[in-house]
C-alpha cells in the first residue's frame, strides 16, 4: 500500500557518472565540480563563519544607528570578499541573490537580520552542495573499486596449475 503524495522513488539515491548528463541539477556544467567552484575554500569558510556570528549578534541585541550602518558596510565588504573566493558561476549567483542596501538610509534591525540570514543560508547551501559532491565522489570511487574487485579472484584462491591433478580433495 502506498501513501498518497509519497513517491517510492524519493527514497532512492542516484549517482550520475560523467557520461550520464552534460549539466547537473543546478544547471552548471558537470565538467566543473562543485568543489572546483570554490577557488579559495579557506577564505569562504572564514567569511561564512564570521557572517554566521554576526547574524547571532544582530539577533541578540538591539542596534543603534551607528552599529546598523557599520553592519551594512561589513555586509557589503563580506560579499565582495566572498566573490573573490568563488568561481564566476557562483559569483554571478551570489550577486543576483544578495542585493545591496540602500546607501541613503540606514537599514533597520530586521533588514540586517534578513540580509545576514539570507547570506548564511546561501553559504550553508553551498557547503552542503560541496559535502554532497564529495560524498558522491566517494560513492563513485567505491563502486569503481568494487567493479574492479569483481574482475579479480577472491582472496585465498589461485589460478590452477597447467599440469597435475584436480586438487579438489583435502590433504591430510
Amino acid at each position: 500500500m502506498t501513501n498518497p503524495g509519497h513517491d517510492e522513488d524519493d527514497d532512492q539515491v542516484i549517482i550520475l557518472g560523467a557520461d550520464d548528463s552534460d549539466k547537473g541539477a543546478d544547471g552548471l556544467d558537470d565538467d566543473l565540480s562543485v568543489t572546483d567552484l570554490v577557488e579559495q575554500p579557506a577564505k569562504v569558510m572564514r567569511i561564512g563563519t564570521m557572517i554566521k556570528q554576526l547574524l547571532e549578534e544582530v539577533r541578540a541585541a538591539p542596534l543603534d544607528d551607528a552599529s546598523r550602518s557599520r553592519l551594512r558596510e561589513i555586509h557589503a565588504t563580506s560579499i565582495r570578499e566572498l566573490e573573490d573566493g568563488l568561481a564566476p558561476e557562483l559569483r554571478e549567483e551570489l550577486e543576483r541573490l544578495a542585493l545591496p542596501f540602500n546607501e541613503d538610509t540606514i537599514p533597520s534591525d530586521a533588514e540586517l537580520r534578513i540580509a545576514q540570514a539570507q547570506l548564511v543560508g546561501w553559504l550553508e547551501g553551498l557547503f552542503h552542495g560541496i559535502q554532497t559532491a564529495l560524498f558522491a565522489q566517494q560513492m563513485a570511487a567505491r563502486a569503481q573499486l568494487q567493479q574492479m574487485r569483481k574482475g579479480a579472484l577472491p582472496p585465498g584462491l589461485s589460478v590452477p596449475a597447467q599440469g597435475g591433478g584436480s586438487g579438489t580433495g583435502q590433504y591430510l
